[in-house]
């Protein structure tokens, strides 16, 4: 039946020369192809169903007389980048607003048990359906407000009474260890870490029930509430002990509706608790049904500005779609809110504060989750990204200054959601002298040893921490040996790639007051970080070297990382053109402009210099970097971030053969041991698929996408770092209740590529779409993509053939697409009914604001 209806869909667009998109009834077809059915209840919380609104979110999970959540938010900011608190590795927390338990009974009569309880997720309406024996429950999370709701539908012979227990994420453990204790008190539970305070308190609103959180430390302060409430039912609420609060209905047939809703601020004159209480009386005001179909429209909407219908004789196209359409509903579910979705849990953690690698954002990992959205056109999942990293921006160029020495902006590595802390004059000197090589690390003073002490080893400017452990109730850290290097430490690329970004959203929109207010002060500040860089400077051959960073988390303390090297050609070019754009810094571009016409060449095996095994032989490749090196592991680029690609210096449209051929041999080196078929491993980070993908591999979408996806991996013998997919096909990559969707982000991307690629043959440069550059001509297929230059291209592909393309322009730029049908004679036909002809391989169509124009041939 699957195949059936994708091959009609398939049909449908192809018919229809791709009218945009397929019918409601079609794309509700294609999207619940990706929907979760469980023949029976999960056995552990982590395989639940998940179900968010973009800013709150829990999986949905079962025991045999309950439903269980744990709700958390994406804004649960419990702590900042000033803490002092938090010295020892996954010990930080954020997100958990508490528990939540909807009891069916106690009478010993298993509801949620056996092959005749099924569970359902539809992905297209965003409805969970879970029945049990007697009892069925549907839940959703609506977009409209921050509540979740729950709709029972009891049929047992005999009902039983209802009750909804409401716990804490923390209580009073004995015997804690090292600087953390607790204290009960009148349903207020007080957790103090150093100088960290968490306060969880219980309260009762009438029929309704309230877990408010106060997180304090300095001048940070974050509270979130929980509120719950039973719609039709009189309830009555009772303590059932001093972490838990429950609010119990008496037995009755038919349906009932339960409330949750949530709330999270950073202001601490807000009453959080009225603002959850706000969100239950809107819910309430609509019931049930009217909460699903507002959450049902919104989510038509958003299923219907794109979407993939894939075919392949042996079902491995279909299995990619869908995946690819349950990537966009998990992002769509957690990234709507003020801060991106963390890739070590999103709002998907079961097991409270537990969440490995804490509450600081990785870009690598962040970028695994984002970066397919710009060609999705789903640009409003990226807002978070954007919030992030501005709201920081003023503590990033401090800290370039303070840190380095420098100017503009220094975004590291892992940063916390504010950014990084200010730091006292003394220890500041003293870092630059250290982190720059100016002063011998044998010589740090035992004043910035005892400040380091205190400092989260996870943040990039600590990362030379590596373990520790309690000496006389004392966290004792130990360093990793290479002075100030840490895998993270010395990572200047992240300012960029972080800045080329927000260049990516440009020219995906061409919205100039978004250059203007948005973007350029991000890439000025980026450029200028390298500009005035202290070990970047002109070498006696005249060129400008960078000395002494990282290449990603490998490679510590090489001269010209292939990071960097690729970074500032992302960032002053990027930088160069926003500025030209918008006639802003003349003086300042030209400078740019001439450090970019003199900067040193990516290192490439080649180099007598290259970090490279010895006797390496064969095609030229990129490497990582120049020696001198610190610490290091392999040479290639590494594959979980390849720069290279990230700055779209290596693409099918290079105007530099050398560059190209260097790209294509260094893929081939990378996928040397393993060779790319159906065996082929895929780690879950991975960017080898979206590097072969933009280079034309069609190998690489034939078999290197579906393994991502699959987690076809190396790494199987370790549980966490395979990143084998569980029940919903979520991943546990980064360790306990570190849920993530990295591998679909990473594959989606790479899907992407193979379908329509508009990457530019140089950073910022003109882009040229290209319909199909890396797809199997075995595989049908139909889809709605954004491209650069503001537009929306549709088309299909039927056995090899292009059919005809649809361009919707948002801007009304000129459209150049590479010609789908080689430099034979195109058609072009406007919505006005004019018709054209052009002819050759590049087409330059110009177009008007909202214009769609359908190209055939």
């Amino acid at each position: 039946m699957k195949r059936f209806l994708l091959l009609a869909l398939l049909a449908q667009a192809s018919l229809a020369v791709v009218s945009a998109a397929p019918s409601d009834a079609g794309l509700r077809a294609l999207i619940s192809q990706a929907d979760l059915d469980y023949p029976a209840p999960v056995k552990r919380s982590e395989d639940g169903l998940p179900i968010g609104n973009g800013r709150m979110g829990s999986l949905v999970w079962t025991t045999p007389t309950a439903l269980k959540f744990q709700i958390n938010r994406v804004d649960v900011q419990a702590v900042s980048a000033k803490s002092d608190s938090f010295p020892e590795r996954n010990s930080d927390y954020m997100g958990g607003c508490g528990f939540v338990d909807i009891d069916l009974g106690d009478s010993g009569n298993d509801v949620f048990v056996g092959e005749s309880c099924p569970q359902h997720l539809s992905v297209y309406d965003a409805l969970a359906t879970l029945k049990g024996r007697g009892v069925t429950a549907r839940v959703l999370a609506w977009p409209q407000q921050d509540v979740m709701a729950v709709e029972l539908d009891d049929q047992r012979v005999r009902p039983e009474p209802l009750t909804l227990g409401l716990r804490m994420l923390r209580s009073a453990p004995q015997g804690a260890a090292g600087n953390y204790e607790a204290m009960v008190r009148d349903h207020v539970v007080t957790v103090r870490t150093k100088n960290h305070t968490a306060a969880s308190q219980l309260s009762v609103y009438g029929e309704r029930i309230v877990l408010t959180q106060e997180f304090s430390e300095g001048t940070h302060f974050a509270k979130s509430a929980l509120a719950l409430a039973i719609v039709g039912r009189a309830a009555k609420p009772r303590y059932a002990n001093e972490t838990e609060l429950c609010l119990a209905a008496p037995a009755a047939p038919g349906r009932v509706t339960i409330l949750i809703a949530s709330a999270a601020t950073l202001d601490a004159k807000e009453d959080v608790a009225a603002m959850a209480l706000h969100a239950l009386d809107a819910a309430t005001a609509e019931n049930f049904s009217g909460l699903a179909a507002g959450t049902a429209e919104w989510w038509h909407a958003f299923w219907a500005r794109g979407s993939l219908a894939l075919h392949s004789a042996d079902g491995v196209a279909d299995y990619v779609a869908e995946n690819y359409h349950y990537y966009l509903y998990l992002m769509a579910a957690t990234s709507r809110g003020k801060y991106p979705t963390k890739f070590n849990g999103m709002l998907w953690n079961t097991a409270g504060d537990l969440r490995t690698w804490g509450a600081q954002h990785w870009f690598a990992n962040l970028s695994c989750d984002y970066e397919a959205l710009f060609a999705s056109n789903r640009l409003e999942l990226l807002d978070p990204v954007w919030d992030m990293y501005s709201g920081m921006f003023d503590a990033c160029a401090l800290a370039a200054r303070q840190q380095w020495g420098s100017e503009g902006i220094f975004i590291p590595e892992t940063v916390w959601f504010d950014g990084l802390a200010p730091l006292p004059d003394d220890i500041a000197a003293e870092m630059r002298d250290l982190y720059l090589l100016r002063k011998p690390w044998a010589e740090r003073s035992a004043h910035f040893m005892e400040f380091a002490a205190t400092k989260n080893p996870h943040s990039s400017r600590w990362n030379w921490w590596g373990g520790g452990s309690y000496v006389d109730g004392k966290w004792t850290p130990t360093e990793r040996g290479f002075g100030p290097f840490g895998p993270v430490t010395h990572n200047l690329g992240t300012t960029a790639k972080v800045a080329y970004l927000y260049w990516r959203r440009y020219e995906y929109t061409l919205d100039r007051e978004w250059l203007r207010t948005r973007a350029y002060p991000m890439l000025r500040g980026a450029a200028e970080l390298y500009h005035h860089f202290p070990n970047f400077r002109r070498d006696d051959d005249g060129l400008w070297h960078m000395h002494n960073t990282n290449s990603n988390e490998g490679v510590m303390g090489v001269r010209d990382s292939d990071e960097d090297l690729s970074a500032m050609r992302g960032a002053f070019a990027a930088a160069s053109r926003a500025a030209e754009i918008l006639d802003l810094d003349a003086p300042l571009r030209a400078e740019w402009r001439e450090i970019l016409a003199h900067l040193a060449p990516l290192p490439t095996s080649a180099d007598a210099d290259a970090l490279k095994p010895a006797g390496t032989a064969g095609p030229t490749v990129f490497v990582r970097g120049r020696t001198p090196v610190v610490n290091g592991r392999g040479f290639l680029p590494d594959g979980n971030s390849l720069p290279q690609w990230f700055f779209d210096l290596c693409n099918l449209d290079s105007p530099d053969a050398a560059t190209l051929a260097a790209a294509n041999a260094t893929f081939d080196r990378a996928m040397q041991r393993t060779g790319i078929s159906k065996e082929t491993p895929v780690g879950v980070l991975s960017k080898l698929a979206i590097a072969g993908t933009t280079l034309g591999r069609v190998d690489a979408t034939r078999y290197l996408v579906p393994n991502q996806m699959r987690s076809l991996t190396t790494e199987r013998g370790n549980t966490y770092r395979a990143g084998q997919p569980l029940a919903n096909r979520l991943a546990l990559r980064e360790g306990v209740q570190a849920f993530d969707c990295q591998r679909l982000g990473r594959a989606a991307e790479a899907l992407e590529l193979a379908l329509l690629n508009s990457t530019p043959p140089a950073p910022a440069g003109e882009p040229a779409i290209r319909v199909f550059p890396a797809w199997p001509a075995e595989w049908d297929a139909a889809f709605t993509l954004r491209a650069r230059g503001a537009f929306v291209i549709s088309t299909a592909q039927k056995n090899g053939k292009v059919e005809s393309v649809e361009i919707v322009s948002e801007a009304g730029a000129v459209c150049r697409i590479r010609n789908p049908w080689g430099e034979t004679e195109a058609g072009i036909v406007r919505e006005s009914g004019a018709t054209e002809r052009m002819r050759g391989a590049l087409l330059e169509i110009p177009t008007k604001i909202s214009e769609r124009v359908r190209l055939v041939p």
